[in-house]
Parts: C-alpha cells; sequence; structure tokens
C-alpha cells in the first residue's frame, strides 16, 4: 500500500510530507489561519488532487481514443464550514482542441470518472493508529 509521511516540528503548521517515491511536499495554513503560508493547506491539497486526477483522465481518455484534445484544465473551488470541513467542492472543465459536442460531453462525463472523484463520492473509512 502507497504511503505518504507528514511531519511537523515547531515551525506552526508547517508539514513536510514524504512520498514513498521520494517526493516531498510542505503543506501550511494561511498567515491567517495562524501560518506562515509555505505551501499549500490540507483543503487545498484535497482539491488541487481531484484536479489533478480529473485533467489526468481526461487526457488519459482523449488520448486512447485519439481525439484532438489540446489542453484541460479543472479548476476545482470548495467551500468550508464554520470547523473548516470542506463542504463542497465545484469542477469546472475547460477543453480545448478540435473536439465535436459529442466527444465534449463524453469528456465532461470521463471527468467525474477519475478516481479520486469516485473516492470522494464513496466516502472511505479512515483508521487512525497510535504508533509507538
Amino acid at each position: 500500500m502507497p504511503t505518504v509521511s507528514g511531519r511537523l516540528d515547531a515551525t506552526p503548521y508547517r508539514t513536510a510530507l514524504t512520498l514513498e517515491r521520494g517526493h516531498t511536499l510542505v503543506a501550511d495554513e494561511p498567515a491567517a489561519q495562524g501560518g506562515q503560508d509555505l505551501g499549500p493547506s490540507p483543503g487545498e491539497l484535497l482539491a488541487a488532487a481531484l484536479s489533478a486526477c480529473t485533467c489526468i483522465t481526461v487526457r488519459m481518455y482523449a488520448s486512447r481514443q485519439q481525439w484532438p484534445l489540446e489542453h484541460v484544465e479543472a479548476t476545482v473551488s470548495f467551500e468550508r464550514d464554520a470547523r473548516h470541513v470542506i463542504t463542497r467542492l465545484d469542477v469546472q472543465l475547460h477543453l480545448q482542441g478540435a473536439l465535436s459536442d459529442e466527444q465534449r460531453q463524453r469528456l465532461a462525463r470521463v471527468a467525474d470518472q477519475c478516481p479520486i472523484h469516485k473516492t470522494l463520492l464513496a466516502g472511505v473509512p479512515i483508521q487512525a493508529q497510535l504508533a509507538g
């Protein structure tokens, strides 16, 4: 099972994220929330994952169909409640290329089939454990 580890030391909210494949990222909170704004917030990372997955899924499908998709952009906006829980995600899909209306409609449906979209809709169980 792939893993991602987060480590937070003395700097308020700056979290170093290390992925099993060797990639590293930094997450933080905006200054208004007490962070130093050194990276995206966890909510922004969630929205980014949905955006990236949507773009990749659409590109893969269009490539397999040999459709003339030149550019795909998925803009994800989100709302939070007073507890900072994300309560809504909106995806705006932008497609460029000499695509027919039928191809555009099909790609819009394909976008909803990206694995992150499906995961969020399914509600994944999370099991937290205290280690060490």
